[in-house]
Formats: structure tokens, sequence, C-alpha cells
């Protein structure tokens, strides 16, 4: 806004409005907090469905009835492929007036990622909405990702298809790979089928919550302890007073990411927090002013004069990460230079390469 940019609200979307058993995220509760972005002169209104949830029907109504109360607002609808109904989700969130979707060029999409772009594009061609994307040209990004896939194939998830047990556990696309992972990590690599079903239960032990980072890492951690120590969600409530929970769902309960819609389920919250200390309101309100400037300088000082807004940004949000990757940096020097396959495999026995560093 003031400082001559584009502000972009999202609101995330959870449960689902075309199922009137699940009270608690209705239609009423998205526009009431659509009102309140848009008396913050937002210039765009982001629908962010982080876990594929939106079904079209939903996506009908949801996006119909933002369109009619705002005519002029930009609309831009966040989505992810899990259940393998995202490409009908967003031809209606378009069809109900949505100006912008989010999808994956076809050899990067589905499952976790987004819905297929070649898919939307060839929908729509020929009609009111007509991307002007051209599918011939479309192809050739499609074959270059293929090909810069493939180069990476050891890292892929070992994921096979889409899910629709998602509308059940409505856990994030960006976090299920790795949750998964994790979920190896720890031992429970035989029991992911349970970290799943458990993370619908941790989601209700916390009140039925919004799941993006930060929240999504709190219902995972839970889940997760719960698989590890043989506990189901009967289980979790009857022991609360006496279980030492991960630090994060503490913290969870202590306010320390923000007071949930709908406030904290008790008795769970004192059970948990029992005499720790607890935020009234957000908890940023009560950290001190960031002087970016100081910042930049002690930046400066320690990393040199190239030091960017970017690696400023960096800092301030994950401060132990971009320290971590400059010593790396320092190390082993700018290995973003090197071709991917000699960065993942050593070279051949008498093999050469020929590095552009600068």
């Amino acid at each position: 806004g003031a400082a001559g940019g584009v502000v972009e609200a999202a609101i995330s979307y959870t449960g689902d409005i075309s199922d009137p058993s699940k009270a608690k995220y209705t239609l009423d509760y998205y526009l009431d907090l659509a009102r309140q972005l848009v008396e913050c002169h937002i210039h765009v209104l982001c629908i962010k469905d982080m876990a594929g949830l939106l079904k079209p029907a939903a996506a009908t109504t949801l996006i119909s009835a933002l369109r009619k109360e705002f005519p002029n607002l930009p609309i831009h609808v966040h989505t992810h492929d899990t259940a393998g109904t995202g490409v009908a989700s967003m031809l209606a969130c378009s069809a109900a007036g949505a100006d912008a979707v989010d999808c994956a060029v076809d050899s990067m999409s589905g499952m976790t990622s987004q819905p297929s772009m070649g898919s939307l594009v060839a929908a729509l061609q020929n009609g009111e909405r007509d991307t002007g994307v051209e599918l011939q040209e479309l192809s050739k990004l499609i074959e270059y990702w293929e090909t810069v896939r493939f180069s990476y194939a050891a890292f892929e998830s070992g994921q096979k298809s889409g899910s629709s047990e998602v509308y059940d556990h409505e856990m994030p696309g960006g976090q299920y790979t790795n949750l998964q992972f994790q979920s190896t990590s720890l031992g429970l690599a035989d029991q992911w089928s349970q970290v799943k079903r458990n993370y619908a239960a941790a989601n209700r032990l916390l009140g039925d919550i919004v799941k993006v980072t930060p929240s999504s890492k709190v219902v995972g951690d839970l889940a997760q302890f719960m698989a590890a120590n043989g506990l189901d969600e009967e289980g979790v409530r009857a022991q609360a007073e006496t279980l030492s929970f991960p630090s994060s769902v503490v913290e969870y309960f202590q306010g320390a990411i923000g007071i949930p819609h709908g406030g904290f389920p008790q008795p769970m919250q004192a059970q948990v927090v029992k005499e720790l200390p607890v935020f009234a309101g957000r908890p940023g309100a009560e950290l001190p002013p960031l002087d970016l400037d100081a910042s930049m300088a002690a930046l400066k000082a320690k990393y040199g004069d190239s030091t960017s807004e970017t690696d400023l940004m960096s800092w301030v949000m994950y401060p132990k990460v971009f320290e971590q990757f400059k010593a790396d940096v320092h190390h082993f020097g700018d290995v973003s230079k090197l071709p991917t396959r000699a960065y993942i495999e050593p070279l051949e026995l008498g093999e050469e390469i020929s590095v552009e560093l600068e």
C-alpha cells in the first residue's frame, strides 16, 4: 500500500462449506473475513486452499458469493491437487468469476502439487475465459521440466497417486511429503497410515484449526507424538495432564502463534499449559519494532557490502538457516553454479567439467 506495492491478502480455506455438518468454517465466516480485509484497502483477495479441500460445488458457492459482494476486487485462488479434483475445482472458480487460479506445468502437476496447467488451458480454450496461452508453446515448458524432474528423481517422495482421504485429514499439500519423510526418519514409516489418521484426530484435539504453516506443524507434531506413544484421541484426552507434549503443542496452547478461530478447546488448554504463561492477544504485538537499517548494517559488517535486501529479509525471517547457508557458501563456494548431475553424483573417473563462477 503506502510503499507503492500491491497488497494481496489471503484467507486460508478450511473445512467444507458444501457440507452442512461442518458448522465452524461457513460461507458467512469467509465473507466476514473478506469484508474485514477489504476494509484494510487490499488490492487482491486470495483464497488459499492449502490442502486441496475446495470441491467444485463449494468453489462455485464461495467465489460466486465473493464476486457478488465485491464485483471489482481481483480474486485469486490457490489450491493443491491432492484429491485429484483440482482441475474441476479451478474450472468452477473460473466460471464463478475468479480472476486467477494457480496451476503447475503438466510435468510438475498433480497430487500434492497444483492442478495441470495444460488441462486448464485446453478446457478453457475457445470459450469466454480462454487463457490466451498456446498449448504448443506450453508443451515446450512441459518437456523442459520433465527432463529437469528426471534429474532429481532420487529425491521424489514416492507418492504414486492422489488421495481423497485428504478430505478427512485435511493435511496441506506442502506438508504431506515433508511429514511422510519426517515420519520415516523417526522410525514411523510403517505407521504412516496411522500418522495420517492421527492428523485428523490431532486437529480435533487442537480445536479444528486452520492448518497452514506454522499451525500445520503443530498438528503434525501431535500426530507423530500419538503414533510414537501408541495413543489415540481418547487416550490423549484422558492423559492430557500427565503427558509430555511436543514443545510446539505446548506453545500453541500458550497462544504463541495466536488465538484460533473459536478459541482454545477446554479443558485441553488448561491441562497442557498448567502454570505456564499465556498470551492474551496476538503475540507479535508484544515484540519490539525491528530496525531494518541497523540489521542491514550488521549483516554488511559480517558478510560484506554485497549483502542484498533478499539476504536481509531471509535473515529476519530465518536467522539460523540464513547464517548456516552463508557458512556453507563460504566453505564450499556457490554450488548453484555446478551442473545438476555433477552436484548430485560424483564425476566419472577422468571426467572434467568447466564452471563459470562469475
